[in-house]
């Protein structure tokens, strides 16, 4: 999710049956609302996973408010490095574990269609006037199939949620996908249409997801674990820190084929397989420290995509005004103080207010836009 390219949720226990059926009895009328509300069981939220989004959300914050001062300190490079090897594969795991149950039946695709097409089209267009705008540039197209900036993640996260009964069909998914990116990275044709390189490139995150269990979080959340991930995410810093100065960062945006970054063709397979296993090393780490109990920014883990999106406006604000032009930014105080800002920022934009007065465009509902089928009118009634 680089700067420069146009091109991460939603049955009480049974009870034992009798012999014979009660007789059925119109419940009071003060009672009507209880009663309704008592035979809707209430699903409730994880807060490991939530927790899990909006930690992660901050550090994709943090990595586009760092992108300007990668330039000025190989530490900092360092860490850049680091969390682009994780931030977004944690959170596409994430996304790949929740569409799990995605089916394709017309509920699903409705949901998928006013939670995830509505809004990257809503938000591509106001990237673009945003742009015209703010950039001085009144010719900027609009282009639906040349998502810029952050919409790259919804149309992917459309792609790949469509796809998720064949990957439940297919004998070995994770390899399979694996391939594909590996065969991506070294296709240099396949152009910025939906931004297909990102699509493939990412793919095998998702489908990593699809395939994990609830068990497998609870064996990076044990006690040991949590204890090993510390000397493992400090190697990565420092093979990050090595690799500063003589790696091109571009790798991890996976925009790119390998020929386009300057690199002979086989270097995109090996760096697809190196690269995978470097951030699920580093994605099993980030889950392994996040709390599994409340906390007080659980309740924002709900609000991550609204965050995602709102905050680009900031973020490619800041290089069009030039926020970044003072020389105390570019100063330990100003990379600390640049690094609190960002993670505030994406902070306030997760929270319930900004929710509500987005909804519209994030989650409209769009009733008048679907038929409604028989059960459906079933439930109504």
């Amino acid at each position: 999710m680089n700067d420069t390219t146009r091109s991460a949720d939603r049955a009480p226990a049974p009870e034992r049956q009798a012999q014979l059926p009660p007789p059925r009895t119109k419940p009071p009328a003060g009672d009507t609302a209880a009663a309704s509300v008592a035979a809707k069981p209430v699903k409730q939220r994880d807060a490991f996973f939530d927790n899990a989004k909006y930690l992660a959300i901050v550090l994709v914050a943090m990595g586009h408010a760092w992108a300007p001062l990668g330039g000025d300190s190989r530490a900092a490079a360092a860490l850049y490095i680091t969390v682009y090897t994780f931030h977004m594969p944690a959170f596409i795991v994430i996304s790949g574990y929740f569409s799990r149950s995605f089916d394709a039946s017309p509920e699903r695709i409705r949901r998928l269609v006013t939670g995830i097409a509505v809004p990257y089209v809503l938000f591509e267009v106001a990237y673009t006037f945003f742009k015209r705008w703010a950039d001085d540039d009144p010719a900027y197209p609009i282009s639906l199939l040349d998502p810029w900036y952050l919409t790259w993640f919804l149309i992917a996260l459309f792609v790949w949620r469509l796809t998720t009964p064949l990957w439940k069909v297919v004998r070995w998914p994770l390899p399979l996908a694996l391939a594909i990116a590996a065969l991506a990275s070294v296709s240099p044709d396949i152009g910025d249409d939906l931004d297909l390189q990102r699509v493939l490139q990412f793919l095998p995150f998702f489908v990593l997801g699809l395939l994990l269990k609830p068990e497998h979080f609870q064996l990076v959340r044990r006690p040991e674990v949590r204890l090993l991930a510390v000397p493992v995410f400090a190697a990565g810093l420092a093979v990050a820190y090595w690799a500063a100065p003589r790696m091109n960062a571009a790798w991890f945006y996976r925009r790119d084929s390998a020929q386009e970054l300057a690199a002979p063709g086989w270097t995109g397979a090996v760096m697809t397989l190196a690269l995978f296993g470097c951030s699920v090393i580093l994605v099993a780490c980030f889950f392994a420290w996040v709390p599994r109990r409340k906390m007080w920014f659980t309740a924002l883990g709900a609000g991550t995509l609204y965050g995602y999106l709102l905050h680009g406006f900031l973020a490619k604000g800041s290089r069009f005004w030039d926020w970044y032009g003072p020389d105390w930014i570019h100063q330990p105080l100003g990379e600390i103080t640049v690094t609190l800002v960002a993670a505030a920022v994406i902070t306030v934009l997760c929270t319930p207010p900004v929710q509500r007065i987005f909804r519209f465009a994030m989650e409209p509902k769009m009733e008048w836009a679907f038929k409604r089928d028989a059960a459906d009118i079933v439930r109504a009634r």
